[in-house]
């Protein structure tokens, strides 16, 4: 896609600005971007995903803010060294591990920041066939034990051969 500013570059900054409920998009490269006075992500002055997550990354394990003695024990990672203290400041972990090791911390966050702690937005086509059959027995679940609840047993019968089915189906 290029600039629809200048039309030359490829735009590399995308913008969504809803103002009043009436949603607009842009489309710029970084140049046509300051010229316009955009702020420009990782810029001084422009907006960072860290900026925004830092007061979200000061809170305890039941996501209220954390206590100076809670600050004080920060967990550490076993196998690269940093503490949540370090990542907070940052916005990168130094491993894959501390995904791990400040699970307790991140489950919160991850829950205030998108709603929910597991993937629910769109699904490539070609590589999402299981994400899409697990989350197909996942509502089917959800009416089965509506069914039962509801007393409607052979309902939830034909439910039970569809999850069934698609479990097998999942497994091979």
């Amino acid at each position: 896609m290029l600039c629809q500013e200048c039309g030359k570059r490829p735009a590399t900054l995308h913008f969504t600005k809803i103002v009043n409920g009436d949603k607009t998009e842009f489309h710029f490269c970084e140049p046509c971007a300051r010229e316009k006075g955009e702020l420009i992500p990782g810029t001084a002055g422009g907006f960072s995903i860290h900026n925004l997550l830092s007061g979200l990354l000061e809170l305890d394990p039941t996501g209220k803010p954390a206590t100076a003695q809670q600050k004080a024990a920060q967990p550490r990672c076993d196998f690269c060294g940093m503490t949540y203290a370090q990542f907070s400041k940052i916005g990168r972990f130094g491993c894959g591990e501390c995904y791990r090791h400040f699970q307790d911390r991140l489950t919160p966050l991850l829950k205030r920041v998108h709603g929910n702690t597991t993937h629910v937005g769109k699904v490539p086509k070609r590589v999402g066939k299981k994400v899409q059959l697990r989350r197909q027995i996942e509502q089917l679940k959800r009416d089965l034990a509506l069914k039962v609840e509801q007393e409607e047993f052979e309902a939830a019968a034909k439910l039970r051969d569809q999850i069934r089915e698609l479990e097998r189906q999942s497994a091979l």
